[in-house]
């Protein structure tokens, strides 16, 4: 067991990924932490972590690809316990499926819903195919593309994501729509909103 790098509490179940595949999963895993690296570098109050250890609920513990959530001052709901582990729902996560697809898109999609984790990607890889769900009164809905085949975050504001460009691996694209993103309005005011949280937590 030593040797194991991941395993996942899925619904009471543990589950040993396939080895990763570099075209399938690890090629387009770079690209989407390149992305949300990018977005939480300039939104001060959110932070991204890859591949961590989240503890759900004692049947679900499971280690996504990539998360982003609101640092506890900010109005997130996780935490860090005794033991260095994140506690409680991110606010977005995302998984890079291929072979895992069944897992992710039904056993992992049940459990984030009921964690309350907000936004839910997945990139199916050998399909082609991201979806982006939104967590609406309990359940589950898709974000639909906007007419520049863009997906935008609705609790992210300026997390921008353009769908031909990311399923083209083409990150210098990519890139380019997020960075006009964050210089809209929108994140303006949502980087001041997480400002005036933290400091009225400083105060406190």
């Amino acid at each position: 067991m030593q040797d194991i790098k991941k395993a996942e509490l899925i619904e009471g179940t543990v589950h040993m990924p396939s080895p990763v595949r570099y075209t399938q999963h690890a090629k387009p895993d770079g690209l989407i932490q390149g992305w949300l690296s990018f977005y939480a570098a300039r939104t001060p109050g959110t932070e991204y972590v890859p591949n961590a250890t989240v503890r759900l609920d004692a049947d679900n513990v499971p280690q996504p690809d990539a998360l982003l959530r609101l640092l506890p001052d900010c109005g997130g709901h996780t935490h860090i316990d005794a033991s260095g582990y994140l506690c409680g729902p991110p606010e977005l996560i995302v998984e890079i499926a291929a072979s895992s697809v069944s897992i992710d898109l039904h056993d992992k999609l049940r459990s984030y819903r009921r964690a309350s984790v907000r936004e839910y990607l997945v990139w199916r890889t050998l399909d082609q195919q991201f979806d982006w769900f939104l967590l609406d009164r309990d359940e589950y809905r898709p974000v639909l593309p906007d007419s520049q085949h863009r997906l935008h975050s609705p609790h992210f504001p300026g997390l921008t994501l353009a769908l031909d460009a990311v399923l083209a691996f083409d990150a210098g694209r990519m890139l380019d729509t997020l960075q006009a993103s964050l210089q809209t309005p929108a994140h303006a005011a949502f980087v001041a909103q997480l400002s005036q949280r933290t400091g009225r937590s400083g105060q406190a």
